[in-house]
């Protein structure tokens, strides 16, 4: 062992120095070669800390230089565990990266790049934070799944060794602050934030005396044990033996704080599922204390009590618990009183699920039972998507539109929504019209997605492949017309609400900036109550970003909704915005990083303060009647300061034109 060892040291290094020293046209190949011993290394652990102690030394010698990782500055913890996943040589590279990131921390010498010490452990710590199944070696059957065993175990090589040098107790504040940040969003697909919490009470030590152990206790208890009587009996068929011997004040007080706990953290478990069918056989006068409701809830509770019953006798079990949140403010929206949005849930009850749309139903499912049907969790799915229109994300899909649309259509149009489900359901197939054209879904060549990844609500599973193949097609007929094609799509994609004046501040046609100045003015005037009559957003207006690194480089193109515009608690101007990428958070380069929390956010909205927010726009819709007197109100040192921040970030990468345009 110790000879295979020394000989794949050897090897190692001899590959290393022929890179360095390799040629042009050698160069690929030496760089092959090397990342292939790389790899072999990895395997072992002398091995990865050998390769910890080279990292810098491989950097400096270009392993890096034209590939993803070039740029540290431009690097994403969030990505770290798609990539690792991915097999060599992405793993390796992606491993290679950490491990000279590591370097940093430690104050190696050899670096090529400005990276701070603080800055390359407050990376790494994030690293952990989102792969805590790496970190702990509790690996899901997902990944088991997707990863060959030698990955699996140079990645585990590779984190034995960033735990070792970094250890965990300096991340129990970061994970608090990423577990509170993300349940305060509210997402629809609870998986991410659930393994996280059952991470750490597995694996760590946790104080209760200690701040950041005590916001952890709470959230390993709003999924294990909410109460007093589940932390006696953990088994569900014991809890169930136990609340079914309660009377009067003692199951009062357990319904209480089965729904504080739901309501405070927006994660349901299924004590209280246990708990809504009990009283739904019997104390149904307990229902709303069981949903906490407010007096708007309770009062829809009261005209619907005998669709709800049916409801959480269908759908409500130990396996789809979730859905009772989302139940909880379908109530207090009053979504039954309209009764189109009734009487379509009512038919989803009843339809047939077509085969290939139950099969992805149930891929999206952890562990899907047997006892539970595709219908069931699709129904569930639906109520929760209708309760938490700001929770819909993307997941690991390019579908940012597809996901914008279900968000949108379960704010403004329900009703639409569910019969859209109902259709794809059953059948399939999709049609909607585009400029005098019926568009099928299932007659069109592929969208945006390759491969969907199923990280997905049940309800994105059915509706996202047709949508983005629908969504693709209508891009691909409203190309080549000189502008972009969104002020065409939008429209016909999303519904009638959206304004059919559009404003986009870059060139298709010639990849540059046009006319920033009248550009910001005009958005100014669309959105800012200082500058527009005081006029307030009625409906969510599918806008486009540039999404920048943390140090404000381009990344590419997005998809966002803004939702309102409002002051915050200290008087300032913010924009309130859904960012369907299932993370509202990111650092965005120049100070601005947008908000979940602290702001006045709704549960899944994002924040900017207004400025920020127009700095990285480049498209929005308007409507021309009534922002045309306002444009020249607009302030000349507002458009600067907006343009600074453009010209200063996404704007380097392209050219730009004063040529003024007419919006």
């Amino acid at each position: 062992m110790i000879e295979t060892l020394e000989k794949g040291y050897e090897n190692f290094n001899i590959s290393l120095e022929e890179y360095k020293s390799a040629g042009v046209t050698l160069r690929k190949e030496k760089a092959q070669k090397l990342i292939s011993q790389v790899d072999l290394l990895s395997k072992t652990k002398k091995g990865i800390e050998h390769l910890f102690k080279k990292s810098l030394e491989i950097e400096a010698a270009g392993i890096f230089a034209e590939n993803a990782w070039n740029d540290p500055e431009k690097l994403s913890p969030a990505l770290v565990k798609g990539t690792l996943k991915a097999g060599h040589p992405s793993s390796t590279y992606e491993l290679l990266s950490e491990l000279r990131m590591l370097a940093y921390a430690k104050k190696k010498k050899g670096g090529i790049h400005k990276i701070s010490p603080a800055d390359a452990e407050a990376y790494l710590e994030e690293v952990l934070v989102h792969n805590l199944e790496f970190a702990f070696q509790e690996f899901t059957e997902e990944t088991r799944l997707a990863m060959a065993p030698q990955e699996i175990k140079k990645v585990q090589n590779l984190f034995n060794l960033l735990l070792a040098e970094s250890g965990l107790q300096g991340i129990k504040d970061k994970l608090a602050e990423e577990i509170r940040l993300i349940c305060e969003q509210r997402p629809v697909v609870t998986r991410k934030v659930r393994e996280m919490i059952q991470l750490v009470s597995s694996k760590m030590e946790l104080d209760p005396e200690k701040e950041s152990d005590k916001l952890l206790l709470f959230y390993v208890d709003a999924i294990n044990s909410p109460t007093p009587l589940s932390k006696k009996f953990p088994d569900p068929d014991q809890y169930e033996q136990a609340i079914n011997k309660l009377t009067g004040k003692k199951l009062e007080e357990e319904v209480t704080t089965l729904a504080a706990s739901m309501r405070e953290t927006g994660l349901a478990n299924p004590y209280i599922a246990l708990m809504l069918r009990k009283l739904a056989a019997g104390k149904t006068a307990l229902i709303p204390k069981a949903l906490r409701l407010n007096k708007r809830g309770e009062a829809e509770w009261g005209k619907h009590q005998p669709f709800v019953l049916k409801l959480i006798e269908e759908i409500v079990n130990i396996d789809s618990f979730q859905c009772i949140y989302g139940l909880a403010k379908v109530l207090e929206k009053s979504l039954l009183s309209r009764n189109a949005v009734k009487a379509s849930l009512n038919n989803l009850r009843s339809v047939n699920i077509n085969d290939h749309v139950a099969e992805r139903i149930l891929k999206c499912q952890t562990k899907p039972r047997v006892n539970v049907t595709a219908k069931q969790y699709l129904i569930a799915a639906t109520i929760r998507v209708l309760g938490q229109p700001l929770g819909v994300g993307q997941g690991n899909n390019s579908t940012c539109q597809s996901a914008r649309g279900i968000s949108m259509w379960s704010q403004h149009s329900p009703a639409k929504l569910v019969n859209m489900i109902i259709t794809v359901a059953a059948q399939d197939n999709l049609i909607l019209r585009f400029e005098n054209a019926d568009l099928e879904s299932m007659k069109l060549v592929k969208g945006l997605v390759d491969q969907l990844d199923y990280n997905l609500d049940a309800v994105s599973a059915v509706l996202v492949p047709h949508l983005d193949k629908i969504y693709s097609e209508m891009m691909r007929r409203a190309s080549g017309r000189f502008e972009d094609p969104h002020k065409w799509v939008n429209p016909a994609m999303y519904g009638h609400w959206i304004q059919i004046g559009f404003a986009s501040a870059y060139s298709y046609l010639t990849n540059s900036i046009q006319d920033f100045k009248g550009f910001t003015r005009l958005f100014y005037a669309t959105f800012n109550p200082e500058y527009n009559g005081g006029r307030e957003m009625v409906y969510p207006n599918p806008v486009g970003i540039f999404v920048t690194t943390n140090r404000g480089a381009m990344i590419g193109f997005h998809a966002v909704s803004l939702l309102r515009i409002a002051k915050d608690q200290e008087g300032n101007l913010r924009a309130y915005f859904l960012n369907p990428n299932n993370e509202g958070r990111q650092n965005w380069g120049q100070g601005i990083e947008p908000a979940v929390f602290g702001h006045q956010e709704k549960h899944g909205e994002s924040s900017l303060p207004f400025y920020q927010f127009a700095a990285r726009v480049y498209a929005f819709h308007f409507n021309s009647l009534e922002t045309k007197d306002y444009v020249d109100s607009v302030p000349a040192t507002e458009v600067e300061k907006v343009e600074k921040l453009a010209r200063e970030s996404w704007g380097k990468a392209y050219t730009w034109s004063e040529l003024k345009k007419i919006w």
